[in-house]
């Protein structure tokens, strides 16, 4: 049986790969792009089946227009894949306000919008799945990616908290936490103006490798958005979707090393409680 999806930021990356296998398989998409013609390809293809929408999840007001227009249009919409996003590369020190503010509202505030603009449907509906695109990086850190780091850490927390709260409604929701991966990512993402004094710090060895493409991209986007399709068809909503062997190794020994320091903190973390 079909299903109809809404997807953002579908011109390229993972979101693109979803957009293609989920047409491919007689889905129907609502998908969101900055510019319309970047799937002008796809919809000589695909023909009604993809519904597509100019959206900068910036603007909020429209985010919510988008949304209230692709359900009135298409009816039921069974998952919602918060995908749009871009990276910022820079320490924290280096980075701008101006590129800090965009950051935020691009992959942080943008995605809590498309999630709450989607929130009144689909409980009208009786349900449905929330797939919210995050990164490894939204558990573990790397210099130069703060302000990306900030922007993943937050969404998660935020989509933790409104799973809780929409699981009696029928909906679930699923962090996606892709490692690196054969996209556009890092040639789209925007660059800090380097400070000299950071050259031989950890942020300008990641500058650097970043510069000189000397990363190894061992992930696969394609097979990352199948495995996206596969999570919605099981019927079953883990809270995390990891994809990527060596995201999974980070991750792993990220979450060990902060479940130590924990145990080793308990005595203290008791020690403050009031006196009985």
């Amino acid at each position: 049986m079909s299903k109809t999806w809404f997807i953002t930021g579908t011109s390229s990356g993972i979101g693109r790969h979803l957009t293609e296998r989920l047409l491919a398989r007689g889905d129907r998409v609502a998908s969101t792009v900055r510019q319309v013609d970047a799937l002008d390809d796809l919809k000589a293809l695909y023909g009604e089946r993809l519904w597509v929408a100019a959206l900068d999840v910036t603007d909020l007001e429209s985010v919510r227009d988008v949304m209230a227009r692709a359900f009135a249009e298409l009816g039921q919409i069974d998952t919602v894949v918060s995908n749009a996003g871009y990276g910022l590369f820079g320490a924290g020190e280096e980075v701008s306000d101006d590129q800090i503010r965009l950051q935020l509202d691009t992959n942080l505030l943008g995605s809590i919008a498309v999630i709450r603009a989607a929130l009144p449907h689909l409980r009208a509906q009786g349900g449905g799945q929330i797939q919210q695109v995050s990164s490894e990086g939204g558990q573990i850190a790397y210099p130069s990616f703060g302000l990306y780091h900030a922007t993943k850490w937050g969404i998660e927390g935020f989509v933790e908290a409104v799973a809780q709260e929409v699981a009696p409604f029928g909906i679930t929701c699923t962090i996606v936490e892709p490692g690196p991966a054969g996209t556009s990512f890092s040639t789209n993402a925007m660059r800090a103006e380097a400070m000299d004094v950071y050259a031989a710090t950890p942020a300008g060895a990641i500058r650097r490798a970043l510069a000189e493409g000397s990363f190894a991209i061992r992930g696969d986007a394609d097979k990352m958005a199948q495995a996206m399709i596969d999570c919605a068809d099981s019927g079953r909503a883990p809270r995390r979707l990891l994809l990527g062997a060596e995201a999974y190794g980070r991750v792993h020994a990220a979450l060990t090393a902060r479940l130590a320091e924990l145990e080793a903190q308990r005595d203290v973390a008791v020690s403050t409680e009031r006196d009985a």
